[in-house]
């Protein structure tokens, strides 16, 4: 099967993107930086075209493309968390610089590019086989931005 690859669009910052995501992720790469041969738009004779990278083994190209397309909420990447430990670095990392923070595990960092931190453990509780269980859990996920394992737990478990 052909491996299907997500081009990240961006105005100018693609390299600067890249090696962001790159110091956050663990086993990741920038693996190759393309310069524009020539004038484009945007851009002059050597400049950043398109990077690409490597997030803990998920092939992306970052394009500098130009201003016409900017990210939206309509796009997120999901990040399976193993802990909370690992929920915490990627919620405050990823917002550094001037992302923020949404609700439900949702972020925008810097750039626009709409992320969701989630703990594996998430899944257990909310779609767990009791019912009132995953309400509660659901109902404290809805009350919540970063998301906390041992809430989701209590909940589910009416504590």
């Amino acid at each position: 099967m052909t491996a299907t690859n997500p081009c990240l669009w961006f105005d100018t910052k693609a390299e600067e993107a890249a090696n962001f995501y790159v110091s956050l992720f663990p086993d990741s790469t920038v693996d190759e930086v393309v310069r524009s041969p020539d004038a484009y738009h945007g851009g002059s004779k050597g400049s950043v075209l398109a990077v690409r990278f490597n997030l803990s083994g998920a092939p992306f190209l970052a394009l500098n493309g130009g201003p016409q397309f900017p990210f939206t909420e309509a796009v997120s990447f999901q990040i399976d968390c193993e802990d909370q430990a690992e929920v915490d670095h990627f919620w405050e990392g990823l917002v550094t610089g001037g992302g923020e923070h949404g609700q439900c595990g949702w972020l925008k960092d810097r750039f626009g590019l709409s992320w969701q931190v989630n703990p594996r453990e998430m899944n257990r509780y909310l779609g767990g086989p009791d019912p009132a269980g995953a309400a509660r859990a659901m109902q404290a996920m809805m009350g919540m931005k970063k998301l906390i394992v041992a809430q989701l737990k209590a909940a589910y478990e009416g504590v």
